[in-house]
């Protein structure tokens, strides 16, 4: 079995709607998606006392995408989780240009685009992205030849 990396990110309060989003562009199916008033009482019978509010929040969905798998929560006060950090990219590495371009569109739309889709000196296809929850997005196309 290969090892795999899959990204977790974590929103506060506004996953479901990321992971819709995310979903309208890459399309796919959630395997799972669960709140955490889904989550069963502890050995005392017993859970977090949540809020209405709260027990809506994500508490796991995945997304996945080629071969990987896109999975994320929202924080969760009660139980101590840190919410979103801002110092990582997804990095997305397309079959062609036309799809680096369908991709980019689709998921800076509503975002900040730091680097449109441009040819690069180092024989890519790139362009840099925060999307509208503020995940980092990088788009990548290589146009060179593989090295031999």
């Amino acid at each position: 079995m290969a090892t795999s990396v899959n990204p977790y990110l974590i929103f506060n309060g506004n996953c479901e709607e990321a992971f819709l989003f995310y979903k309208s562009v890459f399309g796919g199916e959630f395997p799972y998606i669960g709140k955490y008033k889904d989550m069963p009482a502890d050995e005392n019978g017993t859970g977090p006392q949540l809020s209405t509010q709260d027990g809506n929040r994500i508490m796991h969905v995945s997304l996945p995408i080629g071969h990987t798998i896109l999975m994320g929560s929202d924080s969760h006060p009660q139980l101590g989780d840190p919410g979103l950090s801002d110092n990582f990219s997804i990095s997305i590495n397309t079959e062609s240009q036309d799809e680096a371009d369908k991709i980019f569109n689709g998921l800076s739309a509503g975002g900040k685009v730091e680097m449109p889709m441009n040819k690069t000196f180092w024989g890519a296809y790139f362009g840099m992205f925060k999307d509208k929850f503020g995940v980092n997005w990088m788009v990548n196309f290589d146009e060179s030849e593989p090295m031999k």
